[in-house]
């Protein structure tokens, strides 16, 4: 029987490198981690920039990246493969660690807590000195090419009993942590991807930035970078920016009717006249 759970998965040819403006020494680590065969554990909040950054360095690198969201009922099948029927007969299909191994790939798994206990199991043999990936099903050994490279990220901040990564699982990886960008690298960002003015998207870090302060008192998470472009975007497609503002940025982040009017007076006083 077919497994109805699916990895949420994307993967590019890494033929054209996306936007990315650094923030520190995150890209010569990689190179680094990358050189010597070496897995990368990315810490940091949603819409922070850390997908961003590994298809930024999948192109710099020159090298093909799957992407898997991993979720509740993410198996070990769905990430090494499993054997299908088609046309009266049945044929072995490579998940995407697998394909990623075969071709040299980058594997990201993005919040990869998020995926069964059993499952990051299959990690194990691919993130320490053997490099290996055994395919129980297939009785195959596949040995990793020195291209190939695991990388996997997780929001610490969601971090629980029940979701938190292993500390003899973490300490298989080279491990970066990513926060929100600095005022001046944040404008940068949103003047880019947003396609907007300087004032304009100062105006939206500054919002941002009163609305973090706010972040373990009245809010679980943080007004994201990524939310700052959704708000520009808006902007510069002639939307109300005090309405874009609510919508991209305030919305997402509470479902509390009193705690959105109590959100949008700062964004009244923050934003002042447009």
């Amino acid at each position: 029987m077919l497994s109805t759970s699916q990895p949420t998965e994307s993967s590019n040819e890494a033929d054209e490198s996306p936007w990315y403006e650094s923030q520190g020494s995150e890209v010569e680590l990689f190179q680094h981690a990358w050189n010597h065969q070496l897995p990368v554990l990315i810490k940091g909040p949603t819409g922070c920039g850390k997908t961003r950054f590994v298809q930024y360095m999948a192109a710099q690198l020159g090298r093909p990246l799957y992407t898997v969201a991993c979720h509740d009922d993410l198996t070990a099948a769905d990430l090494v493969g499993r054997h299908l029927i088609g046309d009266g007969e049945t044929y072995w299909n490579d998940g995407p660690l697998t394909r990623a191994v075969r071709e040299g790939a980058i594997c990201y798994l993005d919040e990869v807590v998020e995926a069964r206990k059993d499952t990051t199991v299959v990690m194990h043999p691919l993130s320490d000195d053997r490099r290996i990936l055994p395919i129980e099903r297939t009785g195959e050994l596949l040995q990793a090419p020195p291209e190939f490279m695991l990388v996997v990220s997780y929001n610490p901040g969601y971090q629980n009993l029940l979701k938190g990564m292993k500390p003899s699982t973490r300490q298989r990886f080279v491990s970066m942590r990513f926060d929100y960008p600095n005022k001046e690298i944040e404008r940068k960002v949103v003047m880019h991807e947003g396609d907007i003015d300087e004032q304009t998207a100062e105006k939206l870090v500054d919002l941002a930035r009163a609305l973090r302060v706010l972040k373990d008192h009245d809010l679980e998470e943080s007004a994201s970078t990524r939310l700052l472009v959704y708000a520009a975007t808006l902007i510069n497609a002639g939307y109300d920016p005090v309405e874009a503002c609510r919508a991209a940025i305030i919305e997402p982040l509470t479902d509390e009717v009193e705690t959105v009017d109590a959100l949008m007076e700062v964004v009244e006083a923050r934003m002042g006249e447009w």
